[in-house]
């Protein structure tokens, strides 16, 4: 059996690469240790706000008016 990559995997994996990429950029450039780190959140920002708004976990939006069912 083999693992299929999801679009999420996709998403996580890019927060963590921006996140590294930003740490690795502070220590091996002369660009400061906070920029660097900042400047990666907001690509990891970005990245967040994709998976959550322009291709939300919903098929349709239809979808997001569904009511949810109680817990018994």
């Amino acid at each position: 059996m083999t693992y299929t990559w999801q679009y999420y995997d996709l998403v996580l994996g890019g927060i963590a690469v921006s996140m590294f990429l930003g740490v690795g950029v502070g220590y091996l450039t002369s660009v400061s240790l906070t920029a660097a780190v900042i400047g990666a959140a907001l690509v990891a920002v970005a990245i967040i706000g994709h998976g959550l708004f322009v291709n939300g976990p919903v098929d349709e939006p239809t979808d997001l008016t569904k009511e949810v069912e109680t817990l018994n």
